[in-house]
C-alpha cells in the first residue's frame, strides 16, 4: 500500500469529473430515442470510432493480461492474442462495408435477416442473451478483478470498496450517457491511458535495481524472455504458442473485440459509422494502435517485474496482505506500479481508471444494446415506445454492471478467464465469415456450432476420472484425460468436432427459403461463387437482386489483408527491436513496413475510393 499526494487526488478526481461532465452533457439527445442510445444516430466520423475501439480494448485487465503472458511465456508467448491481427484485418477489408450495408441496430439483429422463421427468432433471442449478458458478464467481471488487484496493491483497498468505486461513476454515466457518452470519453480516455502507459514504462526501466534498457536486456531473468518467437526446439511451445494461434485460433475462435467476420462491440461501431468508408476506416485505425503500437509499455513493465519481483513468492512477501485467491504472475504489473512517484502516480492511477470505465462502459452500453433490442422488444414488449426501450436499457446496463461485480470476487487471475472464453468460442468462427458468402448456412449451422462447441469445451476442461475432477489449469499444465492427448491438442479437437458438426447439420437441414436469401442479397450485395445457385433461381423466377455492378472486391481484400499484416507485423517488430537496441533488424522492418504501406494503399483504391 502507498500514499498517493494531494496532487494524485487532484488529477483523479479531475479525471472523474471531466467524464461525467461528458455523461451529463450528452444524457438529454442520448434518451431521445433507443438509436440514439446504442448507435448515436448512426454519424459517426472515422477517427472518433477509432479511438473508441482502441480505448475500449485497452482495459485494465490488458496489463496484467500481457504481464502474466511474459512472465510465463515471455515476449512470444503474446502471439495468442497478436494472431488475431488476422481476424481484425478480415473485418477491415471484408466486412465492415458489409455490416454497415446491412444497416441493423445490433450484430445479433443479423440473424433475422440472414436466415427466416422460428430458428432464426430462437437464434437470434438466444445468442443475445449467451452473449449480451453470459459472456458480457464474464468479460467484465475479468476487467473488474483486474481492478480489485490494482486497489489491493497499491491503495489498500478491499475487493468490495475497489468495486464499489470503480463501478459507480462508470455505471451513472454509462446509463445516462449512452453510446455517444461512451465514444466521448473514450476519446479522452485514450490519451490518459497511453500517457500513463509509457510514463510507467519509462520510469520503471529507469529504477536502480532494473538499470535501465542495458541493465533490463542483459539481466538473467529477462534475457530468455526477449524473443519474439517461440524457440523452434520446443516443439510443444511452438505448437502452442504460435502455430495454434496462426493455423487455427485467429479464423476459429469467437472472442470479444476479435470475432471472425466482426462483431459485438466493433460492429456496434461500424454501424454507427457515417457510411461505408468510415466504418473501414476506423477499424484499420484501430487494427494498427493496437497491434503495432500499443503493447510495448505493458511489455517492457512486465519484463522489469522479472527483476523486481521474480517470482510469485517475492510478490506475496511485498505484499503480505493480499489474499491468496487472487494471487499470480498477473499481479506483478500492479506490484510494479507501486514505485512510481507522486503525480506520475496519479496520471498512472487516472489512466487505469481511463482503462477501465472506458471497456466497462462499452460492454454495459453493447450488452444492453443485446437485452433492449433483441430480447425485450422482441420477446417481451414488441410495441414498447422509444421512452420504455431507453429505461429498460439504463436499468440493463446497472443489473449487468452488479452481475459482474459480483463474479469478480470468485475470479483469481484473467488468463483463467481469457482461456475458458477463446474455449467456448472455439470452432464457430468459420461460420460468421462463411455466411454472408455461402447460401448454404442456416439458422441450424450456427445453432449447433454454438451448443456442440460449449459442451465439447465443458467436457474438455471439467474432466472427470473416477472421482477426481481435474479443472482447466490442471489440465493445461499437463495432459488431458489421464495423457490420451497433449495439451496444445485441446483447442484444435473442440474447433474440428464443432466443424464436423455444423457442417453436417447444414447438409441435413434445409436451407432457407428463396424469399430470405433473395431478400438478403439485394440488401448486402455481398458477391462471389458461393451465392451464383442463389443468383441463377432469381434470373429465372425474373426477380432482380443483382444491383452492384462492381467487381467483387473480396480477392483485393486478402490481397490487402496480406499486405496489411506485413506493414502491422513489421511495424510491431520493428519498434520491439528499436526498444531492445538491435538497430540492423529495426531498420530492416521499418523498411519492409514502409514499402508494406505504399503497395497497400494502391490496393485499397481498388476496395474503396476515398476512405477518409
Amino acid at each position: 500500500m502507498i500514499s498517493l499526494s494531494t496532487f494524485d487526488y487532484i488529477i483523479i478526481i479531475a479525471f472523474f469529473a471531466i467524464t461525467l461532465t461528458i455523461g451529463i452533457v450528452v444524457s438529454k439527445k442520448s434518451g431521445k430515442n433507443s438509436s440514439e442510445f446504442f448507435l448515436s444516430g448512426r454519424n459517426m466520423p472515422w477517427w472518433l470510432l477509432g479511438f473508441s475501439m482502441v480505448a475500449t480494448t485497452f482495459s485494465t485487465d490488458t496489463p496484467n493480461l500481457v504481464t502474466d503472458i511474459v512472465r510465463n511465456n515471455g515476449v512470444s508467448g503474446n502471439w495468442v492474442w497478436w494472431a488475431f491481427l488476422i481476424t481484425g484485418l478480415l473485418t477491415v477489408f471484408v466486412y465492415a462495408k458489409l455490416w454497415r450495408k446491412s444497416n441493423v441496430t445490433t450484430d445479433i439483429e443479423f440473424y433475422e435477416l440472414r436466415y427466416g422463421g422460428k430458428p432464426a427468432r430462437f437464434l437470434r433471442g438466444f445468442r443475445a442473451v449467451y452473449l449480451g449478458i453470459i459472456f458480457n458478464i464474464m468479460a467484465m467481471s475479468a476487467v473488474t478483478l483486474a481492478a480489485i488487484k490494482i486497489g489491493q496493491v497499491i491503495l489498500g483497498l478491499s475487493p468490495l470498496e475497489t468495486v464499489g468505486a470503480a463501478a459507480l461513476v462508470t455505471v451513472i454515466f454509462s446509463a445516462i450517457g449512452g453510446f455517444k457518452g461512451v465514444v466521448y470519453t473514450d476519446f479522452i480516455l485514450f490519451f490518459v491511458a497511453m500517457a500513463g502507459a509509457i510514463g510507467a514504462a519509462y520510469y520503471l526501466i529507469g529504477l536502480p535495481e532494473v538499470g535501465g534498457m542495458s541493465g533490463l536486456m542483459s539481466h538473467r531473468n529477462v534475457i530468455d524472455k526477449l524473443s519474439l518467437l517461440p524457440d523452434f526446439n520446443n516443439t510443444e511451445a511452438l505448437i502452442t504458442i504460435l502455430i495454434i494461434p496462426l493455423a487455427v485460433q485467429w479464423w476459429s475462435s469467437w472472442y470479444p473485440g476479435a470475432e471472425p467476420g466482426g462483431g459485438g462491440y466493433i460492429a456496434q461501431r461500424m454501424l454507427a459509422a457515417k457510411n461505408e468508408n468510415h466504418a473501414i476506416g476506423a477499424t484499420f485505425f484501430f487494427n494498427i494502435m493496437h497491434y503495432a503500437l500499443r503493447p510495448w509499455p505493458w511489455i517492457l513493465v512486465a519484463l522489469a517485474s522479472l527483476i523486481v519481483y521474480p517470482d510469485i513468492a517475492s510478490i506475496q512477501t511485498a505484499f503480505p496482505n493480499i489474499a491468496a485467491d487472487k494471487l499470480g504472475h498477473d499481479l506483478a504489473y500492479s506490484a510494479m506500479l507501486t514505485k512510481l512517484p507522486s503525480g506520475l502516480l496519479g496520471i498512472v492511477l487516472a489512466s487505469l481508471v481511463a482503462a477501465y470505465m472506458s471497456t466497462i462502459s462499452t460492454h454495459l452500453n453493447w450488452g444492453s444494446s443485446y437485452i433492449v433490442n433483441d430480447f425485450y422488444k422482441q420477446q417481451i414488449n414488441k410495441d414498447a415506445s422509444e421512452k420504455r426501450l431507453v429505461a429498460v436499457g439504463r436499468l440493463s446496463t446497472v443489473v449487468l454492471m452488479i452481475a459482474s461485480a459480483l463474479l469478480a470476487l470468485l475470479l483469481q487471475n484473467a488468463l483463467q478467464l481469457f482461456n475458458l472464453i477463446l474455449m467456448f468460442g472455439a470452432g464457430t468462427g468459420l461460420i460468421f465469415i462463411l455466411r454472408w458468402f455461402w447460401w448454404r448456412i442456416n439458422a441450424w449451422s450456427e445453432i449447433s456450432a454454438m451448443f456442440s462447441s460449449g459442451i465439447i469445451s465443458i467436457i474438455l476442461n471439467f474432466t472427470f476420472v473416477g472421482d477426481v475432477m481435474f479443472d482447466h489449469k490442471e489440465i493445461v499444465s499437463g495432459v488431458l484425460v489421464e495423457g490420451m492427448f497433449p495439451s496444445w491438442a485441446k483447442f484444435p479437437m473442440v474447433v474440428l468436432i464443432t466443424t464436423i458438426i455444423w457442417l453436417l447439420v447444414t447438409i441435413w437441414t434445409q436451407a432457407e427459403s428463396k424469399d430470405v436469401l433473395n431478400n438478403f442479397y439485394k440488401k448486402i450485395q455481398p458477391g462471389g461463387p458461393g451465392w451464383k445457385k442463389v443468383i441463377d433461381e432469381a434470373r429465372r423466377d425474373n426477380i432482380t437482386i443483382v444491383e452492384d455492378t462492381e467487381k467483387w472486391s473480396v480477392p483485393s481484400g486478402i490481397l490487402a489483408i496480406i499486405l496489411a499484416c506485413i506493414l502491422i507485423y513489421s511495424s510491431m517488430f520493428a519498434t520491439g527491436y528499436w526498444i531492445y537496441g538491435r538497430y540492423t533488424w529495426a531498420l530492416i522492418l521499418s523498411s519492409v513496413a514502409i514499402v508494406s504501406a505504399i503497395i497497400l494503399s494502391r490496393v485499397w483504391g481498388r476496395i474503396k475510393a476515398n476512405v477518409f
